[in-house]
C-alpha cells in the first residue's frame, strides 16, 4: 500500500482576501483602508514614500525647461520683466514711495516673495489633475503631490534669489538684521500657499472651474497685495482693511528683512502667521475628506 501525503493546508492568501490570516502566519505588512480622522496625513508613511516625493519634484524640473533655448534663466526674466513694468507704472507714471530704495529692486523684492507664494499654489492647486493616471492606477499617499511641488519652488526662488545678490551690490543696497527673521516670512508664506493649495487641489478634481477662477483670484490679490508698491502709500484711513490681507505684513516683513525698509507692525504679522496655520490645517482637513473620491473621479 502506497501512501500519499496529504497537501498542506492553504495559507491565508490561497484561501482569498477575506480569510484570517493563521496563528503561524504573519499579518499583512501593508494595510489600505478608507482614512479615519487624522490618519490620512500619516508623515511617517509621507516619509517612507520619500524617494516618490523626490522623484516626482526632479521630474517637474526636468519637463518644465525641457526643449527651452534659455532654460532656468526664465525664473529671472519674469521677476526682471514684472519689476520693470511695475517700476515704469508706478514709480515713474504714479510716482509711489518706494520707501527710498530705488524702485526696481524694491518691486524685485516684492515680485520675488509673491513667487513663492504664487508658484507654491499654482503647482500644488493642479498636482491631482496633472498626475491622473498615477492616482487611478498605483497606490501612495496622494499628500505627496502636493508637497513635491516644494522642492521645485525653492529651486525656481533660489536662482531668482541670487539675480538679487547681483541687483543689491549694482545700487549698495544690503539687508540688516531683519535678514534673522527671513526664514519666518518664508515659513509664513508657504504655510498660506500650501494650505491654500490644497483646497484648490481637492476641489479642482471634481470642480474644474476651480482651475478657471484660481488664476484671476490669484491676480486680484496681487495687486491687493503690497507687491508693486508699498504699505506706506496706502491711505490711513483704509490700513485695517488693507491688512485684513495676511499677504500684507508678510510681504512688508519680507522686504524689511532683505532691503531694510522700515519694520512691519508686529500686530498684523500675529494675524497674518495665525491665518497661515489655519489654511493649513484646514487645506490638510479638506484633502484629507476629498481624498478617498480621488481615483473614481480624477
Amino acid at each position: 500500500m502506497t501512501l500519499i501525503d496529504s497537501p498542506p493546508p492553504p495559507t491565508a492568501r490561497e484561501q482569498g482576501p477575506l480569510a484570517p490570516p493563521r496563528d503561524d502566519e504573519e499579518a499583512p505588512t501593508l494595510l489600505i483602508k478608507p482614512p479615519s480622522g487624522w490618519a490620512a496625513l500619516d508623515l511617517r508613511e509621507v516619509w517612507h514614500f520619500r524617494d516618490l516625493l523626490f522623484t516626482l519634484a526632479g521630474r517637474d524640473l526636468k519637463l518644465r525647461y525641457k526643449q527651452t533655448a534659455l532654460g532656468a534663466i526664465w525664473v529671472v526674466i519674469q521677476p526682471l520683466m514684472a519689476a520693470g513694468i511695475f517700476t515704469v507704472v508706478f514709480g515713474k507714471i504714479a510716482n509711489l514711495s518706494s520707501d527710498g530704495l530705488p524702485y526696481f529692486i524694491f518691486a524685485y523684492v516684492g515680485q520675488l516673495g509673491w513667487g513663492l507664494f504664487a508658484n507654491t499654489v499654482t503647482k500644488s492647486s493642479g498636482c491631482l489633475v496633472g498626475n491622473a493616471h498615477l492616482i487611478s492606477k498605483v497606490y501612495f499617499p496622494r499628500f505627496i503631490l502636493p508637497l513635491s511641488s516644494l522642492p521645485s519652488t525653492f529651486v525656481d526662488s533660489g536662482i531668482a534669489a541670487a539675480m538679487l545678490v547681483g541687483l543689491m551690490f549694482y545700487y549698495h543696497t544690503f539687508p540688516g538684521v531683519g535678514i534673522l527673521l527671513l526664514p519666518l516670512w518664508i515659513a509664513i508664506l508657504l504655510a498660506m500657499s500650501l494650505g491654500i493649495g490644497l483646497i484648490a487641489s481637492a476641489l479642482t478634481v471634481s470642480y474644474r472651474d476651480v482651475g478657471y477662477i484660481l488664476p484671476v483670484f490669484m491676480q486680484l490679490l496681487m495687486y491687493a497685495s503690497p507687491v508693486a508698491y508699498g504699505v506706506s502709500n496706502v491711505p490711513a484711513s483704509i490700513k485695517p482693511y488693507y491688512y485684513a490681507n495676511p499677504l500684507s505684513p508678510v510681504l512688508e516683513g519680507f522686504r524689511w528683512s532683505l532691503l531694510n525698509t522700515p519694520a512691519p507692525d508686529w500686530q498684523p504679522v500675529a494675524y497674518a502667521a495665525g491665518v497661515a496655520l489655519l489654511l493649513l490645517f484646514a487645506g490638510a482637513f479638506s484633502f484629507k475628506r476629498m481624498e478617498r473620491r480621488f481615483a473614481d473621479v480624477v
